[in-house]
This record gives structure tokens, C-alpha cells and sequence, in this order.
């Protein structure tokens, strides 16, 4: 089991939730291994470097959609994926986003992740577009920048994704101090952008992917691909 892992604050219920979860004990040495940003992720879980992980929802469109899928997902805003009036210029460690601001036609210099949080909460005039925001405008719907993939073990994924999504996670107060110390973030600012962020992809979350893989199809959006 190579598990995959972007590693962002919106990952962070995940992380708490994943220490106590019953794993083989390999599960968790890769997993501490592999943790980056979202665009080389996809390329290892498409190399197969990896077989499974939480990877863009742009790299995870062939995959079939279940009732169980986890996902990261945000309704009306999301605060980590900006657009600002800058450059014209994408974000490397970005596919989703990157592919959000194509599909609705933004221009500007794209942020994601703790960079942008970091812009959200310093930039008190805030001059950004947020994507989900916009999505929502245009499209009333939910976007969902992430999708749990895997190609193997698809009943333990199962059982995976059903405890995470019916167990609350509460997070400690030592790892909340942790990431605050390495996002240069606020703790009550940690905790006010998670209440932004959820995994449950219902019907609304499903219907916000179709709708974005119907927007790439029709715009001719390159999908990540091995070759």
C-alpha cells in the first residue's frame, strides 16, 4: 500500500484521523514519505510511483464516483485558492486550480494552499477572486479541488473513507501549534479556513465534478497525463 498525501492544512482532520486509524505499519512509513504538493502527486499516482492517495480532481476524472468517496471539497469559498491581480501566471504545485481559473476565464497569478492563506489573511483589502466563490456564483454548486483515487485495495479505501467521513475529528492543540509555526498562520486562523473545508462528496459534490469535467471538455482543457 504506497498512499499519497498533499501536504496542506486541508489535510490536516485527515492527518489526526489517519494516527489512530488501524493500518499495516508500512501504511503509515510511505505515507510519512510521501507528502507534497498536489501537481507532482498526481504524477506519481499516474506513474503509479504511488496507488493511491488524495490527488487533484482533475487528475482523478476517470475514476468512477461511489456513495463512500472522500474528497476536498469547499461550498461558497474556500480562502486557499486565489486568484490575485498580479501576472498572468499559474501556481506549479496546482492542476486543479490552475484549471478552475482557465474554466472560468480568470486571469492573474494563481495561489493555492498555505501560500494563499497566508495572502487571505495578510491582505485585510482583499483584492482576490477566490475560486470557489466564483464557481459558486456562476454554477451554485460546490467545488471539489480533490478526490481520494486508488488502484488497489479498494475494500480497505472503502472502510477507510466510511470512518473518516462518520468519525469526528478533533484536532490537538500540539498539532495546531505545530502548524501554525510552520504555515506562519494563527491557530484561530488554522481552525476558521477548516471550517471552509470538507470530505464528504454527496450529491451536490458530484454533481460540482461533472460540471467541471463537463467545462474542460468543452473548453479543451489538458488533463494531467503520464505521457
Amino acid at each position: 500500500m504506497r498512499f499519497g498525501k498533499i501536504d496542506y492544512l486541508n489535510m490536516l482532520p485527515f492527518d489526526v484521523f489517519i494516527k489512530s486509524y488501524p493500518t499495516p505499519c508500512y501504511f503509515k512509513q510511505f505515507l510519512r514519505l510521501k507528502k507534497t504538493y498536489p501537481s507532482k502527486l498526481n504524477k506519481s499516482f499516474l506513474f503509479r510511483r504511488i496507488d493511491a492517495g488524495f490527488i487533484s480532481s482533475i487528475a482523478g476524472y476517470s475514476f468512477t464516483l461511489h456513495s463512500h468517496s472522500l474528497g476536498i471539497a469547499a461550498y461558497k469559498e474556500v480562502l486557499s485558492v486565489l486568484v490575485v491581480d498580479a501576472k498572468n501566471a499559474f501556481d506549479k504545485e496546482s492542476a486543479s486550480s490552475n484549471a478552475l481559473s482557465k474554466a472560468l476565464g480568470l486571469k492573474g497569478e494563481v495561489l493555492i494552499g498555505n501560500k494563499a492563506l497566508q495572502f487571505y489573511y495578510s491582505n485585510p483589502k482583499k483584492d482576490f477572486i477566490d475560486l470557489a466563490a466564483l464557481w459558486y456564483e456562476k454554477k451554485r454548486l460546490p467545488f471539489v479541488f480533490g478526490r481520494l483515487c486508488y488502484y488497489q485495495n479498494k475494500d480497505f479505501y472503502k472502510r477507510l473513507s466510511l470512518a473518516f467521513k462518520h468519525q469526528k475529528t478533533k484536532i490537538p492543540y500540539y498539532i495546531l501549534k505545530e502548524a501554525a509555526l510552520k504555515t506562519n498562520l494563527k491557530r484561530q486562523d488554522i481552525l476558521h479556513y477548516l471550517q471552509k473545508i470538507y470530505y464528504t462528496l454527496g450529491k451536490k459534490e458530484q454533481l460540482g465534478l461533472k460540471a467541471f469535467y463537463r467545462e474542460l471538455l468543452f473548453k479543451r482543457i489538458q488533463k494531467p497525463k503520464r505521457f
